[in-house]
């Protein structure tokens, strides 16, 4: 467990030795969801690392800091403590922000490389304008975690996960979800809907690589991962066909061959 700059305690998975790869889940996940990707890199020499975001999984669950600085805040202090040293950053959906926000408030130092999987658009509210009814889709989601939060994630499930993803995949996803308290699922929807990330994207200097699915439908290429990827200067991006939102789980081989590839490149 590390505590961050407010006492809130953060657990982290660490597993083989090496270079160090640290794993941030996205929106209401935990660090369980990378155990593919930790188990694959940690058998090819590398150290892998996770954390259940504050809130989240078996992290401590307070009522604040759920915004973008305080998130940041706490990816410093897990690898102040940690001491890790050229680091490669591997962020799902929304832990674009904690990554781009790190590095603007404390630069690269210790920072050799990043990878955004599926991230969220450099400016959500400009991508995700109000609808018809006044709402956004962020409204939408908070509207849908306080009716009846375990059917609006099980909604969600193959949007996540694919249309050809099995029920018990499904399942553990909710699951994992489901570990996820109540107020940090809302407190993380009104960051995403106020965040602008644009200043952050322009200003970053390790070498990135953006992996999107063009079947993604929370986070649509166009909108996300190729306006991402346009916005960091010298980045990469990598489109897989068909792939939904959570690729890294449909796609795992070629996922870890990309991945793998990058940090070795």
């Amino acid at each position: 467990m590390i505590e961050t700059r407010d006492g809130t305690l953060l657990r982290v998975k660490d597993i083989g030795r090496g270079r160090p790869v640290l794993f941030l889940h996205g929106f209401t996940l935990c660090a369980e969801i990378w155990e593919g990707q930790m188990a694959e890199l940690a058998s090819a020499g590398l150290r892998c690392l996770a954390y259940d975001r504050r809130g989240h999984g078996r992290s401590d669950h307070p009522g604040d800091g759920y915004d973008f600085d305080t998130l940041a805040d706490d990816l410093a202090s897990v690898i102040t403590a940690l001491d890790l040293q050229e680091v490669t950053l591997v962020g799902h959906s929304m832990a674009i922000g904690e990554i781009v926000r790190y590095l603007s408030r404390r630069g690269a130092g210790r920072v050799a490389r990043i990878v955004l999987v599926a991230p969220l658009p450099p400016c959500p509210a400009l991508a995700f304008p109000v609808g018809a009814d006044g709402r956004t889709v962020f409204d939408h989601a908070i509207a849908g975690v306080l009716a009846d939060r375990p059917a609006y994630y099980a909604a969600n499930g193959e949007a996540l996960f694919g249309p050809g993803c099995s029920p018990a995949l499904v399942r553990w996803g909710l699951d994992l979800a489901l570990q996820t308290a109540l107020w940090a699922a809302i407190g993380c929807q009104r960051a995403n809907a106020t965040a602008d990330f644009r200043a952050d994207l322009q200003a970053i200097t390790v070498p990135t690589l953006v992996l999107q699915g063009d079947g993604d439908r929370l986070a649509p290429a166009d909108l996300c991962g190729l306006a991402v990827a346009e916005a960091i200067p010298g980045s990469r991006i990598e489109i897989y066909s068909g792939a939904p939102h959570g690729l890294f789980l449909t796609e795992k081989e070629r996922f870890s061959r990309d991945l793998l590839g990058f940090i070795r490149g």
